[in-house]
């Protein structure tokens, strides 16, 4: 969902590490909004579960966290969409 500046081959002699510091540097802000969304996301649906849902069995907390997947496709898209109509 995020936006690469570009994509690099990899050269022969470039390093694991450096392979994996470019690619973090070309998608630092999008790493960073899918793991704050992920925590939120998890932060959640856990208290959800613990206080809300709290006699409810295991699943509904495992479902929990598999409607996290839809929610953060909407969540992205929707702010796309948004960022366009500006």
């Amino acid at each position: 969902m995020t936006d690469a500046d570009h994509i690099d081959e990899p050269d022969a002699d470039e390093s694991l590490a450096d392979r994996v510091r470019s690619h973090v540097r070309g998608n630092r802000t999008g790493m960073i909004q899918d793991l704050a969304f992920a925590v939120a996301w998890v932060t959640l649906a856990s208290l959800l579960y613990d206080f809300a849902f709290a006699g409810a069995p295991q699943w509904v907390l495992y479902m929990f966290m598999l409607a996290g997947i839809p929610a953060y496709f909407g969540f992205f898209i929707s702010l796309e969409i948004a960022k366009e109509q500006r």
